[in-house]
C-alpha cells in the first residue's frame, strides 16, 4: 500500500491567509489578542515543518494517549438493526473506538498537540473551557504531564450535571472555575476563558476544545484530531481491502467529526454524515446551528449560530452538555454550504434510546454525544444494502452521562 493511496491531499479546503474557509472563519478578536493569536499561527506552521515536533506528537499519542484506537465491526447491532429493516437493507455498522484512548474521548488529541505548541512558545499557564468536561479533564491532564498550572471554565449547569470530570479534573490539579453567567453551559465558559486570555497575553496559552474559535484554532485542532480519519482509512484498507459507503459523527463545535472526515475529503464515493442535536426539536429548544440557525460571529469566528431576529446568540439546548452549543466550526458550516457533508440532528429522546441499545447489543456504554451518531447510524443503515459499510466515531465513553442517563429514564443509581 503507497502513501498516496493512504493520504488524499488535492481538496481544497485549507483556510486563506486570513482563516476563511469560503466565508466562514476569520479572526475577529481584540486587538490584546491579535499578536498573540498571529503567533500561534507562526509557531505552528513552524511546528508542521519541525520533524521533532511530529515525533514528540506521534510518540505520546503512541505512548500515553494508546493510540492507535481499535476499529470495531459492531455485529450484534448490525444484526439488531437489520431485523427491523426492509428485505436486504441493513449496511454494516463499524466503529472507531476513540472512547478507548486514555482519559476516554477523542479530545486528548487535540491537547497534546496545544500543550506542546504551548510549551514551544514559553507560556507557564493553561486556561480552557470545558462543556462535558471530557476537554477539561483532557487538558488537566496535559498539564499535569507536563507540569503547568491549569484553570478550566465550566458552566454552572454542566458542573452540575457532570460531577463525575469535575472530580477528575480536580483530581489532576485543575482549578474548575464556575461560570454562572448566561446559561452557565459551554458558550459562557469560552466567553469567560476569552476574558481571562485577554487579560493575561503575557504567559497564558488558551487549549481551545472544538475545531472552532479565531484563526488558526480551527485548522490546527482539525489537523491534531485528523488521526482519527488517518488511521481509520488505514484500518478499513487493511481489514477489508475497502473505504466505508458512510461516515458518520456527531457534532457540537465539531472536532470530533472534522477529525474523522477530513482524511476522506478527496474520497468521492464516501458520503459524510454530521449530526447535530435536535434536543426537544427543531420547532422548540436545540442546539442544531446549521439547520436552525445562520452566520453571525462568535469566539472569533464566522459560523453558523443560533440567533434571535435581532442578532442575539439564542441559547442552545441538549441533554448532552458536550453539544450543548450554539454554533459549530467554520468548516462545517463551508463543507454545507459546497455539500460535500450532508448535516442532520438526532433529538434526545432518539438519543437516549441509542445510548441504551449500544449498551445492550454491544456491552459499550457510550457518551451521550456519540449516541447522537448512534441513532442516526440505526436510521441511515435500514436505508442502506447490506453489502454497505458506515463508519461511525464513537468518540466519548459514557462514565461520565449515567447520573444524566439515569434522572432522564427516571431510575436511580
Amino acid at each position: 500500500m503507497t502513501t498516496a493511496e493512504l493520504t488524499p491531499n488535492s481538496f481544497r479546503n485549507q483556510p486563506d491567509d486570513r482563516g476563511h474557509f469560503g466565508q466562514f472563519g476569520g479572526r475577529y478578536v481584540a486587538e490584546t489578542l491579535l499578536p498573540l493569536v498571529l503567533d500561534l499561527e507562526r509557531e505552528y506552521r513552524a511546528a508542521k515543518q519541525d520533524p521533532a515536533f511530529a515525533a514528540q506528537f506521534d510518540d505520546l499519542l503512541e505512548h500515553y494517549v494508546g493510540r492507535p484506537s481499535p476499529l470495531y465491526y459492531a455485529e450484534r447491532l448490525t444484526e439488531e438493526v437489520r431485523k427491523n429493516a426492509p428485505a436486504g437493507k441493513g449496511a454494516q455498522i463499524w466503529f472507531k473506538r476513540d472512547e478507548l484512548n486514555h482519559t476516554g474521548a477523542h479530545k486528548i488529541n487535540n491537547c497534546i498537540g496545544q500543550i506542546l505548541l504551548a510549551i514551544r512558545m514559553g507560556k507557564t499557564r493553561i486556561i480552557a473551557e470545558t462543556g462535558a468536561g471530557q476537554h477539561g479533564v483532557a487538558t488537566a491532564t496535559v498539564c499535569a504531564r507536563f507540569g503547568l498550572p491549569c484553570f478550566i471554565y465550566m458552566g454552572a449547569k454542566d458542573i452540575e450535571r457532570q460531577q463525575p470530570n469535575v472530580f477528575r479534573m480536580r483530581l489532576l490539579g485543575a482549578e474548575v472555575i464556575p461560570v454562572t453567567s448566561g446559561a452557565g453551559t459551554l458558550k459562557d465558559a469560552m466567553n469567560e476563558g476569552l476574558r481571562d486570555w485577554v487579560a493575561n497575553v503575557h504567559d497564558t496559552f488558551y487549549i481551545i476544545g472544538t475545531a472552532a474559535g479565531p484563526h488558526p484554532y480551527p485548522e490546527l485542532v482539525r489537523d491534531f484530531q485528523s488521526v482519527i480519519g488517518k488511521e481509520a482509512r488505514a484500518q478499513m484498507l487493511s481489514r477489508i481491502n475497502r473505504l466505508p459507503d458512510l461516515l458518520v459523527a456527531a457534532i457540537g463545535g465539531g472536532s470530533n467529526a472534522i477529525g474523522l472526515f477530513h482524511p476522506f475529503l478527496d474520497d468521492k464515493d464516501v458520503e459524510m454524515l454530521g449530526i447535530e442535536a435536535a434536543g426537544h426539536g427543531l420547532e422548540k429548544e436545540h442546539a442544531a446551528s446549521l439547520a436552525g440557525g445562520r452566520p453571525g460571529i462568535l469566539h472569533g469566528n464566522k459560523t453558523y449560530l443560533l440567533q434571535d431576529d435581532d442578532g442575539q446568540i439564542a441559547e442552545a439546548h441538549s441533554i448532552s452538555a458536550g453539544l450543548d452549543y450554539p454554533g459549530i466550526g467554520p468548516e462545517h458550516s463551508w463543507l454545507k454550504e459546497i455539500g460535500r457533508v450532508r448535516y442532520d440532528s438526532v433529538t434526545d429522546t432518539e438519543a437516549l434510546s441509542a445510548f441504551q441499545l449500544l449498551c445492550r447489543t454491544e456491552g459499550i456504554i457510550p457518551a451521550l454525544e456519540p449516541a447522537h451518531a448512534i441513532a442516526a447510524v440505526e436510521r441511515e443503515a435500514k436505508k442502506m444494502d447490506r453489502d454497505q459499510i458506515i463508519l461511525a466515531n464513537l468518540c466519548g465513553r459514557g462514565d461520565k452521562d449515567i447520573f444524566t442517563v439515569a434522572e432522564a429514564l427516571g431510575t436511580s443509581i
